[in-house]
């Protein structure tokens, strides 16, 4: 079984960064100031955004995010309503040919570092180990055993399936929620700032912030002025007022 390390990563970053000179102007068309527009775009944006509440401004631009994260967190973030969401089909993916199924490990704050660099676990009978190219065991795998065997059962049950005539879209019944999935999500900066603010919590859960938590300080340099005030691990009933 091959068990990867969960991420987010900003698309087109460059992209992103330009922001404000566009919300700026769209802010502007209103008074028909468009002439004055870069003079001071930061202290215009905390005077008619921040300050003033204006936050409709920011929906004329948008970011995408790819994630790759396991089943569970994507049907967490899909719950968020104004955006747009392509996904793996995990009907059309056929993971016996295609490539095989990488899956992630529940708990953010153990990793195994043989498992992250590509090397594979195995159990031969005394538990779960790493082996060297010669076959012989160098390390106990970090993860739970009990974990590891129902992955690595999901997996196996998959492939016979499939072996036995079933179709990926009637197989995929037997993966779990720690299968990964790569999605690509796209919303408007204030849809964003609203996830951050929902999703960077305390209350999240873990796995959900081991992506966006790095996700939000990758927004913070790039677009500073607008997601500055959002901090990581707050309480979310302290966020709810700053998403008004």
């Amino acid at each position: 079984m091959k068990i990867v390390r969960p991420y987010a990563k900003v698309m087109e970053p460059e992209a992103l960064a330009q922001a404000l000179v566009r919300i700026e102007y769209a802010a502007r068309v209103s008074h028909r100031s468009e002439d004055e527009t870069a003079l001071n775009t930061e202290r215009f944006i905390r005077a008619v955004v921040l300050n003033h509440g204006d936050w409709s401004v920011v929906e004329h631009v948008s970011a995408s995010v790819e994630f790759l994260v396991d089943r569970g967190i994507t049907h967490e973030i899909v719950r968020h309503r104004i955006a747009s969401y392509t996904q793996e089909s995990t009907r059309f993916v056929n993971y016996a040919k295609k490539m095989p199924p990488t899956f992630i490990y529940p708990k953010p704050d153990e990793e195994c570092c043989w498992c992250l660099k590509g090397l594979e676990p195995e159990n031969n009978g005394d538990g779960w180990r790493h082996y060297d190219e010669n076959d012989k065991p160098f390390s106990d795998c970090s993860y739970e055993p009990y974990w590891l065997t129902a992955i690595d059962e999901a997996e196996h049950a998959y492939r016979e399936l499939l072996s036995n005539g079933w179709s990926p879209q009637e197989a995929r019944s037997v993966f779990p929620n720690a299968l990964s999935s790569k999605i690509v999500v796209s919303m408007n900066i204030r849809s964003w700032r609203h996830f951050f603010l929902m999703r960077t919590t305390k209350e999240a859960h873990p796995q959900m912030r081991q992506v966006t938590i790095p996700l939000l300080a990758e927004f913070q340099k790039l677009v500073p002025v607008l997601f500055e005030d959002i901090a990581p691990e707050a309480r979310q009933v302290a966020n709810i007022a700053k998403g008004r």
